[in-house]
């Protein structure tokens, strides 16, 4: 198993992991305040991928994205005096959404950071929930050095996107809501960017039933999990420009390695021309708006970067669905798009 360095300021360390009672303890903190998706059999994408599909559409979710779950899960776990001095994250824009949903409902003041190359969509989207939105440099170490600071002048608390084992315990709902939903499952396939998500997903799944095979899928150039199971070592990614822009991991989390070191059993990574096609056929055959980031499994299963059996049942999660719907229509057009990132 790799065992990541703990030694990056930037990281918010804990000295647990993410349990099954984590999870079940979330699903019942945060049921109020998030929606059951529904399992989509998709027969038409079946006879393409060659398995029995099924979609987790995230999209749906009240705040267009998996994200809230976590967020939730954190926040509502807070003391009155954490809540009174208000919380702070910096995302891609999904998580940061999350937490101004959540600030709103609860009455909690939020600062999100966010990348200023973020689609406008989700910047604004947090605004009209009542965040303080700060736009900052795209690399992550500096946009951390941003959420210290605020910390130190405010004494804001941190909802980190995917250190957090009460995140990553809000994530594995999804696997618990699949699992109640069709028992037999073979396969779930789920997107990569630190790693929070897939943490949560495959303790949950793995912990309930050990056969289900769990693959991870990232954006090529992005894809630091998949190099570093590779190289036997934590490895960094160049971190270039993508359309997956929710998938951005230069390293691999300090808290999620480990967990999916020892649950996910499949790490690949896609390209973008990849990733540009399954977008498309994901808004062609299922009727579903995703985001590039939220359709990398498919990409992955387009392109048999793995294999699956006559009537496997595989589930692919898609995350989200907060784009600017001109450049999704660019790309459902066969037009250009460059990655952000």
């Amino acid at each position: 198993m790799i065992t990541p360095k703990r030694n990056t300021r930037e990281a918010i360390l804990w000295n647990q992991i993410v349990t099954l009672e984590d999870i079940e303890a979330a699903a019942e903190r945060i049921a109020p305040y998030i929606r059951h998706t529904p399992l989509l059999r998709q027969e038409a994408m079946g006879k393409l991928l060659g398995c029995d599909v099924y979609l987790k559409p995230e999209m749906l979710q009240i705040t267009g994205a998996f994200k809230l779950r976590g967020a939730m899960s954190k926040i509502l776990s807070l003391s009155p005096q954490e809540r009174a001095r208000g919380i702070i994250t910096s995302s891609s824009g999904n998580h940061g959404q999350a937490c101004a949903y959540a600030g709103e409902k609860l009455g909690i003041p939020v600062t999100v950071i966010l990348p200023d190359d973020t689609p406008r969509l989700k910047a604004d989207n947090a605004r009209r929930m009542g965040a303080r939105v700060i736009l900052w440099d795209r690399l992550y170490v500096k946009r951390w050095e941003k959420v210290r600071e605020e910390v130190e002048q405010h004494g804001y608390t941190i909802v980190h996107p995917y250190e957090d084992p009460l995140v990553m315990a809000g994530q594995g709902t999804i696997a618990m809501e699949v699992l109640e939903d069709l028992p037999f499952l073979d396969t779930i396939v789920v997107p990569v960017g630190g790693g929070g998500l897939i943490s949560g997903v495959a303790t949950y799944a793995k912990q309930i039933h050990p056969s289900i095979r769990v693959i991870g899928v990232q954006a090529e150039g992005n894809d630091s999990y998949v190099r570093s199971r590779a190289a036997g070592r934590v490895t960094e990614a160049p971190c270039t420009p993508t359309v997956a822009d929710g998938l951005s991991c230069r390293r691999p989390g300090d808290n999620p390695l480990p967990i999916i070191e020892r649950y996910v059993d499949e790490l690949v990574s896609v390209s973008e021309t990849e990733i540009l096609q399954a977008t498309k056929l994901v808004a062609r055959e299922a009727k579903l708006v995703g985001e590039p980031s939220a359709c990398v499994g498919v990409a992955a299963a387009m392109a048999k970067k793995f294999h699956f059996k006559p009537q496997e049942k595989v589930c692919f999660v898609l995350t989200s669905g907060n784009w600017d719907i001109e450049t999704l229509g660019q790309i459902y057009n066969d037009m250009p798009v460059s990655g952000v990132n």
